[in-house]
């Protein structure tokens, strides 16, 4: 089942993605670079609202695109998806991470890649289990 998603759905989606994200990395980030938990919760936070813009803007064009090409949610297209994801936000937010930690943009890119290797994974997962558990509950809706 793929009914369209509407806008406040996607909000709703990016968001819980976002306030996971950011309750995982937190205490995780601050431990590895050794830095107070409000210095990373500050970059984690800044980071994490620029991920949920791009995440609101990139699903719906992404689906736009999987519409258009006429192809479904599948293994490969959430591949693609959260390499696509993940490749945009680099390239906004290294500079803001080089900036607030006052490092350069090579170790901020290094810590971002870091990262990367998280959220690909969580990308992935995050938004296969939203989708099951959206399927469900609409046809659970449909149901009665």
């Amino acid at each position: 089942m793929s009914l369209q998603k509407s806008l406040t759905e996607r909000i709703f989606q990016a968001v819980g993605f976002e306030l996971l994200a950011v309750l995982i990395c937190t205490p995780l980030l601050s431990w590895i670079m050794d830095k107070p938990m409000t210095d990373m919760g500050l970059v984690t936070l800044g980071v994490g609202l620029l991920a949920l813009s791009w995440n609101v803007i990139f699903n719906s064009l992404f689906d736009r695109l999987l519409k258009a090409l006429r192809q479904a949610h599948n293994g490969w297209t959430r591949v693609v998806h959260a390499l696509l994801f993940e490749g945009g936000l680099v390239l906004f937010a290294v500079p803001l991470i080089a900036w607030w930690l006052d490092i350069s943009l090579l170790q901020a890119l290094i810590l971002d890649l870091g990262v990367l290797l998280f959220f690909l994974p969580y990308t992935y997962v995050y938004h296969w289990g939203y989708d099951v558990l959206r399927d469900k509950w609409l046809q659970q809706r449909l149901a009665h």
